[in-house]
Protein backbone atom coordinates (compact mmCIF):
# COMPACT_ATOMS: atom_id res chain seq x y z
CA UNK A 1 0.00 0.00 0.00
CA UNK A 2 1.38 3.40 -0.97
CA UNK A 3 2.20 6.09 1.53
CA UNK A 4 -0.56 8.24 0.01
CA UNK A 5 -3.21 5.61 0.78
CA UNK A 6 -1.83 5.06 4.26
CA UNK A 7 -1.96 8.80 4.90
CA UNK A 8 -5.49 8.96 3.52
CA UNK A 9 -6.70 6.11 5.73
CA UNK A 10 -5.01 7.72 8.73
CA UNK A 11 -6.72 11.03 7.98
CA UNK A 12 -10.12 9.36 7.64
CA UNK A 13 -9.57 7.49 10.91
CA UNK A 14 -8.61 10.69 12.73
CA UNK A 15 -11.66 12.50 11.34
CA UNK A 16 -13.95 9.61 12.30
CA UNK A 17 -12.57 9.45 15.83
CA UNK A 18 -12.92 13.22 16.08
CA UNK A 19 -16.58 12.99 15.09
CA UNK A 20 -17.11 10.21 17.64
CA UNK A 21 -15.51 12.38 20.31
CA UNK A 22 -17.70 15.34 19.31
CA UNK A 23 -20.85 13.20 19.50
CA UNK A 24 -19.83 11.98 22.95
CA UNK A 25 -19.03 15.45 24.30
CA UNK A 26 -22.03 17.27 22.82
CA UNK A 27 -24.62 14.45 22.91
CA UNK A 28 -26.79 16.08 25.57
CA UNK A 29 -26.98 19.27 23.51
CA UNK A 30 -28.50 17.10 20.77
CA UNK A 31 -31.00 15.47 23.15
CA UNK A 32 -32.14 18.34 25.37
CA UNK A 33 -33.35 21.73 24.14
CA UNK A 34 -34.29 23.74 27.27
CA UNK A 35 -37.14 26.21 26.93
CA UNK A 36 -38.02 29.24 29.05
CA UNK A 37 -41.23 29.21 31.08
CA UNK A 38 -44.12 31.17 29.58
CA UNK A 39 -46.47 30.89 32.57
CA UNK A 40 -44.79 31.61 35.88
CA UNK A 41 -47.08 33.31 38.40
CA UNK A 42 -46.09 32.42 41.99
CA UNK A 43 -49.44 30.67 42.51
CA UNK A 44 -48.66 28.25 39.68
CA UNK A 45 -45.13 27.27 40.76
CA UNK A 46 -43.80 24.70 43.19
CA UNK A 47 -40.12 24.37 44.09
CA UNK A 48 -39.25 20.69 44.35
CA UNK A 49 -37.10 19.75 47.33
CA UNK A 50 -33.97 18.12 45.91
CA UNK A 51 -30.42 18.31 47.26
CA UNK A 52 -28.43 19.56 44.28
CA UNK A 53 -30.76 21.80 42.25
CA UNK A 54 -33.76 24.11 42.37
CA UNK A 55 -36.30 22.22 40.27
CA UNK A 56 -39.56 23.97 39.43
CA UNK A 57 -42.97 22.44 38.80
CA UNK A 58 -45.92 24.22 37.19
CA UNK A 59 -48.97 23.35 39.28
CA UNK A 60 -52.72 23.72 39.55
CA UNK A 61 -53.56 22.73 43.13
CA UNK A 62 -56.78 20.82 43.75
CA UNK A 63 -58.03 19.03 46.82
CA UNK A 64 -58.98 15.40 46.53
CA UNK A 65 -57.35 12.07 45.77
CA UNK A 66 -56.62 12.58 42.06
CA UNK A 67 -53.45 14.06 40.58
CA UNK A 68 -51.75 14.12 37.19
CA UNK A 69 -47.97 14.33 36.82
CA UNK A 70 -46.74 15.26 33.34
CA UNK A 71 -43.30 14.94 31.75
CA UNK A 72 -42.86 16.81 28.48
CA UNK A 73 -40.82 16.55 25.33
CA UNK A 74 -37.20 17.55 24.85
CA UNK A 75 -38.08 21.03 23.54
CA UNK A 76 -41.33 21.64 25.41
CA UNK A 77 -42.33 24.37 27.82
CA UNK A 78 -44.70 22.31 29.94
CA UNK A 79 -46.22 25.43 31.54
CA UNK A 80 -48.12 26.02 28.28
CA UNK A 81 -50.16 22.89 29.02
CA UNK A 82 -51.27 24.14 32.42
CA UNK A 83 -54.41 26.05 31.31
CA UNK A 84 -55.50 23.26 28.96
CA UNK A 85 -54.99 20.45 31.45
CA UNK A 86 -56.58 22.46 34.26
CA UNK A 87 -59.73 22.97 32.19
CA UNK A 88 -59.82 19.44 30.75
CA UNK A 89 -59.21 17.63 34.04
CA UNK A 90 -60.96 19.74 36.72
CA UNK A 91 -60.95 16.96 39.32
CA UNK A 92 -57.17 16.47 39.18
CA UNK A 93 -54.36 18.39 40.79
CA UNK A 94 -51.87 19.11 37.97
CA UNK A 95 -48.07 18.89 38.27
CA UNK A 96 -45.87 19.62 35.23
CA UNK A 97 -42.15 19.07 35.79
CA UNK A 98 -39.62 21.51 34.34
CA UNK A 99 -36.50 19.42 33.74
CA UNK A 100 -33.20 20.79 34.99
CA UNK A 101 -32.20 23.70 32.78
CA UNK A 102 -35.80 24.17 31.61
CA UNK A 103 -38.31 26.81 32.69
CA UNK A 104 -36.15 28.30 35.43
CA UNK A 105 -35.00 25.04 36.99
CA UNK A 106 -31.30 25.07 37.80
CA UNK A 107 -28.75 22.45 36.82
CA UNK A 108 -28.26 20.49 33.62
CA UNK A 109 -30.54 17.73 32.35
CA UNK A 110 -29.54 14.08 32.21
CA UNK A 111 -31.47 10.83 32.36
CA UNK A 112 -30.40 10.07 35.92
CA UNK A 113 -31.04 13.56 37.29
CA UNK A 114 -34.47 13.79 35.66
CA UNK A 115 -35.38 10.38 37.05
CA UNK A 116 -34.34 11.36 40.56
CA UNK A 117 -36.45 14.51 40.30
CA UNK A 118 -39.41 12.50 38.98
CA UNK A 119 -39.24 10.18 42.00
CA UNK A 120 -39.01 13.12 44.38
CA UNK A 121 -42.01 14.79 42.75
CA UNK A 122 -44.10 11.62 42.87
CA UNK A 123 -43.33 11.07 46.54
CA UNK A 124 -44.27 14.65 47.40
CA UNK A 125 -47.52 14.49 45.41
CA UNK A 126 -48.42 11.03 46.70
CA UNK A 127 -48.48 12.33 50.28
CA UNK A 128 -51.58 14.39 49.35
CA UNK A 129 -53.03 12.49 46.39
CA UNK A 130 -53.15 8.67 46.53
CA UNK A 131 -54.33 8.29 42.91
CA UNK A 132 -51.71 9.63 40.51
CA UNK A 133 -51.89 9.36 36.73
CA UNK A 134 -48.39 9.55 35.25
CA UNK A 135 -48.25 11.05 31.75
CA UNK A 136 -45.19 11.37 29.53
CA UNK A 137 -44.85 12.82 26.04
CA UNK A 138 -42.03 12.02 23.61
CA UNK A 139 -38.80 12.22 25.65
CA UNK A 140 -40.95 12.31 28.78
CA UNK A 141 -42.50 8.94 27.95
CA UNK A 142 -39.20 7.35 28.96
CA UNK A 143 -39.29 9.23 32.26
CA UNK A 144 -42.91 8.25 32.89
CA UNK A 145 -42.61 4.53 32.21
CA UNK A 146 -39.55 4.19 34.42
CA UNK A 147 -41.26 6.12 37.22
CA UNK A 148 -44.39 3.97 36.98
CA UNK A 149 -42.24 0.86 37.33
CA UNK A 150 -40.87 2.21 40.65
CA UNK A 151 -43.86 3.94 42.26
CA UNK A 152 -47.58 3.10 42.75
CA UNK A 153 -49.08 5.11 39.90
CA UNK A 154 -52.79 4.57 39.31
CA UNK A 155 -52.40 4.63 35.54
CA UNK A 156 -49.84 5.42 32.86
CA UNK A 157 -50.26 7.37 29.62
CA UNK A 158 -47.46 7.54 27.06
CA UNK A 159 -47.79 10.03 24.19
CA UNK A 160 -45.68 9.44 21.06
CA UNK A 161 -43.49 6.99 23.01
CA UNK A 162 -40.37 5.17 21.82
CA UNK A 163 -38.89 1.77 22.60
CA UNK A 164 -35.53 3.31 23.50
CA UNK A 165 -33.69 6.53 22.76
CA UNK A 166 -30.62 4.46 21.99
CA UNK A 167 -32.40 2.77 19.08
CA UNK A 168 -33.58 6.12 17.71
CA UNK A 169 -30.05 7.53 17.93
CA UNK A 170 -28.57 4.45 16.26
CA UNK A 171 -30.98 4.92 13.34
CA UNK A 172 -30.09 8.59 13.07
CA UNK A 173 -26.33 8.01 13.29
CA UNK A 174 -25.92 4.55 11.70
CA UNK A 175 -22.18 4.87 11.10
CA UNK A 176 -21.25 5.60 14.70
CA UNK A 177 -21.01 3.24 17.71
CA UNK A 178 -23.98 4.82 19.46
CA UNK A 179 -24.26 1.93 21.91
CA UNK A 180 -20.88 2.86 23.38
CA UNK A 181 -21.15 6.64 23.06
CA UNK A 182 -24.64 7.33 24.38
CA UNK A 183 -24.96 8.10 28.09
CA UNK A 184 -28.73 8.75 28.32
CA UNK A 185 -30.30 5.69 26.72
CA UNK A 186 -33.92 5.95 28.00
CA UNK A 187 -34.55 2.24 27.45
CA UNK A 188 -38.30 2.23 28.05
CA UNK A 189 -38.67 -1.41 27.05
CA UNK A 190 -36.72 -2.46 30.15
CA UNK A 191 -39.43 -1.05 32.42
CA UNK A 192 -42.56 -1.85 30.41
CA UNK A 193 -42.71 -5.46 31.59
CA UNK A 194 -42.80 -4.28 35.22
CA UNK A 195 -45.92 -2.15 34.72
CA UNK A 196 -49.14 -3.57 36.16
CA UNK A 197 -51.45 -0.52 36.04
CA UNK A 198 -53.70 0.36 33.07
CA UNK A 199 -51.51 1.90 30.38
CA UNK A 200 -52.35 3.77 27.19
CA UNK A 201 -49.88 4.42 24.37
CA UNK A 202 -50.94 7.26 22.06
CA UNK A 203 -49.28 7.49 18.65
CA UNK A 204 -49.49 10.14 15.92
CA UNK A 205 -50.51 8.71 12.56
CA UNK A 206 -47.80 10.63 10.70
CA UNK A 207 -45.10 10.87 13.37
CA UNK A 208 -42.00 12.17 11.61
CA UNK A 209 -39.75 11.93 14.69
CA UNK A 210 -40.53 8.60 16.37
CA UNK A 211 -41.28 5.77 13.92
CA UNK A 212 -44.50 3.87 14.54
CA UNK A 213 -42.41 0.70 14.63
CA UNK A 214 -40.63 2.00 17.75
CA UNK A 215 -43.94 2.66 19.53
CA UNK A 216 -45.32 -0.73 18.51
CA UNK A 217 -42.14 -2.44 19.66
CA UNK A 218 -42.51 -0.84 23.08
CA UNK A 219 -46.14 -1.96 23.18
CA UNK A 220 -45.10 -5.59 22.83
CA UNK A 221 -43.03 -5.41 26.04
CA UNK A 222 -46.06 -4.80 28.26
CA UNK A 223 -47.76 -7.80 29.81
CA UNK A 224 -50.93 -9.00 28.10
CA UNK A 225 -53.96 -6.94 29.03
CA UNK A 226 -52.00 -4.11 30.65
CA UNK A 227 -51.57 -1.72 27.72
CA UNK A 228 -53.59 -0.50 24.77
CA UNK A 229 -52.48 1.50 21.73
CA UNK A 230 -54.40 4.38 20.14
CA UNK A 231 -53.42 6.16 16.94
CA UNK A 232 -54.73 9.70 16.43
CA UNK A 233 -55.31 10.16 12.69
CA UNK A 234 -54.04 13.08 10.69
CA UNK A 235 -51.46 14.16 13.27
CA UNK A 236 -47.68 14.48 13.43
CA UNK A 237 -45.24 14.33 16.31
CA UNK A 238 -45.64 17.98 17.28
CA UNK A 239 -49.21 18.54 16.11
CA UNK A 240 -50.84 15.66 17.98
CA UNK A 241 -51.92 17.88 20.87
CA UNK A 242 -53.75 20.17 18.43
CA UNK A 243 -56.16 17.42 17.45
CA UNK A 244 -59.65 17.60 19.03
CA UNK A 245 -59.27 13.90 19.81
CA UNK A 246 -56.17 14.43 21.93
CA UNK A 247 -57.80 15.65 25.14
CA UNK A 248 -60.76 13.32 24.60
CA UNK A 249 -58.44 10.31 24.51
CA UNK A 250 -56.55 11.54 27.57
CA UNK A 251 -59.77 12.21 29.42
CA UNK A 252 -61.15 8.77 28.62
CA UNK A 253 -57.94 7.18 29.90
CA UNK A 254 -58.17 9.12 33.15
Amino acid sequence: MSRTLVSLFALVAVLYLGLCAALFVFQRALIYHPQPRAIGAPATLLKLSVADADVLVSVRPHDGPNALIYFGGNAEDVSLSLPTFSQAFPDHAIYLLHYRGYGGSSGSPSEDSIQRDALALFDQVYAAHPRIAVVGRSLGSGVAVRLASQRPASRLILITPYNSLQELAANQFPYFPVKWLLQDKFESWKYASRIAVPTLLIAAEHDEVIPRSSTQKLYTHFANGVASLRVIPGTGHNSISESPQYLKVLGAAL
